[in-house]
């Protein structure tokens, strides 16, 4: 399963578009924040959110801007957010589309929490991101902001100004960048990153809708959500860890061989996605002796078998780890429940 706070391969691409027009040497910011350029081409790639914000602190040092978040807006464009641009300009209006928007942001991005609030004379839009226990750059939370609003404006093909922008720290001594890029007043030292939108852009209907198409695209997104949850590597993995259990230890220079992927790049794919080979062996063995251990028909020694462990002494070690009782208790209560 896709870990909770990953990015999508889609929004990198965008972040780099950015870079790219600004001449920075890209390959060699990716490099400095531990990610691989070459994952770009593979679609379902995610990214941990804590690199990113590493990626964006280089981009700012290396250009020496810190408003390079909103240096380029005009190439923050709908491109970034994957197959939910399309759910959303098929809808009947904006406010229909963001909801969309929100329904199916984890295509996008997990690591950012946006929500959407009907307010006086219109509605709000929150944003948040994950740094998983690392500071969010504000190049990065910002290069987010402009993004959405020129998705907006992409979608009804009108220059929308939002009512306000609010930011959660003081005003820069040059807010150029800023009122270049939104173009509506600025709140600074408010609670939280918001846009706020009036209503009348939210309700007004959207050139490109259309029942049909939406009702399609709705279906894909879908889809789309759920390979989220059986593309990742950790999954492909466990999937092998279970077939090799019966035949004691599944060693990960196996498995590596398996998928045709070095020990090296298999340890590396499997930290992006939060987690490690022993981790996922140990993990895959607990849930596999929950389900075993409900079977009255398999002796402890059968499942310790089953389980990959050399001996019953380990699987008894193993189950008091697990559930803090051993095979034979955890068994009993799970039949009397």
């Amino acid at each position: 399963m896709v870990p909770a706070g990953t990015v999508s391969a889609a929004w990198v691409k965008g972040i780099v578009e950015l870079f790219q027009a600004l001449e920075l040497n890209t390959p060699a910011l990716f490099r400095k924040a531990g990610l691989n350029i070459e994952d770009l081409n593979n679609s379902d790639a995610r990214f941990l959110p804590e690199k990113v914000s590493t990626l964006w602190d280089l981009a700012v040092e290396s250009s020496g801007n810190p408003d390079i978040g909103l240096a380029r807006p005009d190439l923050a464009h709908p491109v970034s957010f994957d197959s939910i641009a399309y759910v959303m300009m098929s809808c009947p209006h904006l406010l229909a589309g963001l909801e969309r928007f929100l329904r199916y942001l984890r295509i996008v991005s997990d690591a950012a929490n946006i929500e959407l609030h009907k307010e006086q004379g219109g509605y709000r839009l929150t944003l948040t991101l994950e740094g998983n226990g690392r500071p969010v750059p504000r190049a990065r939370i910002e290069f987010v902001l402009i993004t959405i609003l020129n998705l907006c404006r992409w979608l009804t093909a009108r220059n929308i100004q939002p009512s306000a922008v609010d930011f959660p720290y003081p005003s820069p001594a040059n807010t150029k960048a800023y009122e270049d890029a939104f173009r509506c007043p600025l709140r600074f030292n408010a609670g939280t990153h918001q846009i706020h939108f009036a209503a009348a852009d939210l309700n007004a209907p959207l050139p490109m809708a259309n029942a049909e198409l939406a009702a399609m695209v709705d279906r894909m997104a879908g889809e789309h959500l759920q390979r989220l949850a059986t593309t990742g590597i950790s999954h492909k993995v466990r999937e092998l860890i279970i077939r090799r259990l019966p035949g004691g230890d599944p060693l990960r220079a196996d498995l590596a061989k398996k998928m045709c992927l070095s020990e090296r790049t298999l340890q590396r794919r499997l930290h992006e996605e939060g987690t490690s080979f022993n981790e996922l062996v140990d993990d895959t063995r607990c849930k596999l002796a929950e389900q075993y251990l409900r079977k009255s028909d398999l002796t402890l020694a059968q499942v310790a078998y089953l389980l990959g462990f050399a001996d019953q002494s380990t699987f008894y070690r193993a189950c008091k780890r697990w559930f803090n009782t051993t095979p034979g208790e955890y068994r009993s209560r799970m039949t009397h429940e």
